[in-house]
């Protein structure tokens, strides 16, 4: 696993990096996110969609679990924080092997469904403006892209 460390100075600075980042994933790619609240995961997803090419407003799916949207491929956002101490399957196969990308926030609460394959990203505060992104990489493919986008 190859990890790489980011700083943003701005809430534009995460958004412009989550959207390089958007730019170079391809179907079937799963990413998860961490963060404390307001640490700026919906902000990063933001970013992210924006690369993939979506139009919509993208919000967090904190009520409904899964919120789809459609950019260059199928941008599924996934808010699992509900699902702790649950035990079900909502399909997550189906998305995870599909033709889309997923981001997951709160992915630790259905670890055993996540793929072997992903990234792995955790926003951490440094101040009020100031965020530390670590991004873990399991496979070449996201040791590759992290490269393209960091260094």
């Amino acid at each position: 696993m190859a990890t790489f460390e980011w700083k943003s100075s701005s809430v534009e600075e995460t958004q412009t990096f989550a959207e390089n980042l958007g730019q170079r994933l391809t179907p079937g790619d799963v990413l998860t996110l961490e963060g404390d609240l307001g640490a700026g995961k919906t902000t990063f997803t933001k970013g992210l969609g924006k690369g993939l090419g979506v139009k919509r407003t993208i919000n967090s799916p904190t009520f409904t679990i899964i919120k789809e949207y459609q950019g260059r491929v199928p941008f599924y956002h996934m808010d699992v924080y509900r699902l702790e101490d649950s035990d079900e399957d909502l399909g997550f196969d189906e998305y995870f092997n599909g033709e889309g990308v997923t981001v997951v926030e709160w992915a630790q609460f259905i670890q055993e469904f996540l793929p072997k394959d992903r990234l792995e990203i955790t926003i951490r505060y440094l101040d009020d403006v100031t965020r530390i992104l670590t991004l873990k990489a399991t496979s070449e493919h996201f040791k590759e892209v992290c490269k393209e986008i960091i260094e």
